[in-house]
């Protein structure tokens, strides 16, 4: 029984949450045409209501740990639903994420990704995405300052599936010459990638220690995925 009203607290969240994505997007679209800086107001005050909302009704409460990084960095995370995103926008002060070009065409999400400065790919390309996806990086980072964000495996992934670590992580890392934060979560176990139930619980993101610019591409990847991986597990245990 208890299961059952939390299944029915998940669809009402739900259903409440795009309500509100669209009350919000039909009140500050307006607005962004004359201040584009809205956007991020926009966009914060929808992940402020996500996550306020999820407290009540569903029992998720959130939490970011580590140091939130400010300047100019590469921040590469784990990816398990759409909660990781949510809290990491809600933090950052000039997020942009390298991102499916998919997702453009979905109705209000693809619109605030443009106007935030979002980089779309085209995975099917393989080899030549890689090279588009570095250009666009570099004329982002000339025209539109701010942290930059990958998600290493390409996708959402389960807790404790095994997904690996795409090589345009440590590409990107070589090209920007720029410093790079990991960040770990355990929001998969709270908030899945796909399905309804939304399970109460503590749901963390954890910006990890800073790795500096320079490594080599190799090493670089076995340690991301290493730092990474040990410590979403770690996050993922505290919910058990």
């Amino acid at each position: 029984m208890r299961l059952f009203f939390q299944y029915i607290l998940s669809i009402i969240f739900i259903l409440q949450m795009y309500v509100m994505m669209v009350l919000i997007t039909l009140f500050f679209s307006p607005l962004v045409i004359f201040k584009a800086n809205l956007a991020m107001t926009a966009i914060n005050t929808w992940c402020g209501w996500v996550k306020k909302s999820a407290r009540i009704l569903v029992g998720i409460k959130t939490e970011v740990r580590g140091i939130i990084p400010t300047d100019e960095v590469l921040i590469i995370s784990k990816h398990q639903s759409f909660l990781d995103i949510i809290m990491i926008v809600s933090v950052l002060e000039r997020p942009k994420f390298i991102m499916k070009k998919e997702i453009l065409i979905t109705p209000i999400i693809g619109f605030w990704a443009k106007k935030i400065g979002c980089i779309p790919i085209d995975r099917g390309k393989k080899g030549a995405a890689i090279k588009e996806m570095v250009k666009a990086v570099h004329q982002s980072s000339k025209t539109r300052p701010g942290q930059l964000i990958i998600f290493p495996q390409g996708t959402r992934v389960a807790p404790k599936a095994h997904a690996p670590y795409k090589i345009g992580s440590g590409i990107l890392y070589s090209e920007l010459n720029q410093d790079c934060v990991p960040v770990a979560t355990n929001v998969g176990v709270i908030w899945p990638r796909r399905g309804i139930l939304r399970r109460s619980g503590l749901a963390i993101i954890e910006f990890l220690p800073r790795i500096e610019s320079g490594l080599d591409t190799k090493g670089f990847m076995k340690l991301i995925e290493n730092n990474i991986e040990k410590k979403s597990n770690e996050l993922m245990e505290e919910n058990n």
